[in-house]
């Protein structure tokens, strides 16, 4: 297959569990950038620390791993430098809902022309299943035995209002849907956020007693409803429920990295020479 050329084969087979959804993801991202054409020689990749981070070390492009929860810190340098690269986030729940929830504000905010893919599993895979930010109320981690007593953030809503220009959400259930937002994603001009729910056997399936991953794909199928569907339906028949779709997209918002070069460019000419 054409899109094999963005995988690292010697680094095969990946270290994710039996049944993670994460591999899904990678998949539905190699696929996106070869209808995307994107060329593996400008496009750089970057992750933080976490299950989900694993997944730039299996591209054939330039990649970091960088430290916990500043993945995005990084891509904003790495996109100001060299603002003719493609810059792409692999990252999940702690990187941007955690300790690099405040990054991922200000990247929206900015609308800074970065790809940012969450790998969605609701939990701390990689430290062993504890509670994370997008952890659902009531399910059971390592460190909510008895049940999770807060509610998990909805990251699209939050990164549309803190100013992202595209902004969707899919599961590794709905992979041909996937596939199309992260395409989408990959070809937007300005901040663009793709959600995708990832399930995580190993722990939060087993925490709360899920099944097999099979099962675990039937429960993504089941929960998840098409936002043209979620909008005729009553708060209460949307609880517990996953809302699919193609959000927000807005091109009438300038792209950071370019206005940032644009005011170079009129400062080394004289002019804006702003207040002495």
């Amino acid at each position: 297959m054409e899109e094999m050329r963005f995988l690292r084969r010697e680094h095969l087979p990946h270290i994710w569990c039996v049944g993670c959804g994460h591999g899904i993801v990678l998949g539905a991202v190699i696929r996106a950038m070869d209808r995307a054409g994107v060329d593996q020689d400008r496009t750089v990749v970057v992750s933080g620390i976490g299950c989900s981070s694993r997944a730039v070390g299996y591209l054939n492009m330039d990649a970091l791993h960088t430290t916990h929860g500043r993945a995005l810190a990084f891509a904003t340098g790495v996109k100001l430098a060299r603002p003719d690269l493609r810059v792409a986030v692999l990252a999940g729940d702690g990187d941007l809902a955690a300790i690099g929830g405040n990054h991922l504000i200000h990247a929206a905010r900015r609308n800074i022309g970065i790809t940012t893919v969450c790998f969605n599993n609701g939990i701390y895979g990689m430290t062993s299943g504890q509670y994370s930010p997008l952890t659902p109320a009531g399910y059971r981690t390592t460190t909510s035995p008895f049940g999770h007593l807060e509610r998990d953030f909805d990251l699209c809503r939050l990164v549309q209002a803190a100013g992202a220009t595209y902004v969707a959400r899919s599961t590794v259930y709905h992979v041909h849907q996937t596939v199309t937002y992260v395409e989408r994603a990959l070809a937007h001009d300005g901040f663009s956020f793709v959600e995708v729910f990832s399930p995580c056997p190993t722990y939060f399936g087993r925490h709360n007693r899920m099944g097999d991953p099979v099962t675990m794909m039937k429960w993504l199928h089941d929960s998840a409803v098409q936002a043209g569907q979620a909008a005729r339906m009553t708060p209460e028949e949307l609880r517990g429920r996953v809302v699919l779709g193609e959000f927000h997209r807005t091109t009438e918002v300038p792209e950071y990295a370019r206005s940032y070069r644009e005011m170079i460019a009129r400062l080394a000419e004289g002019g804006d020479q702003g207040a002495r």
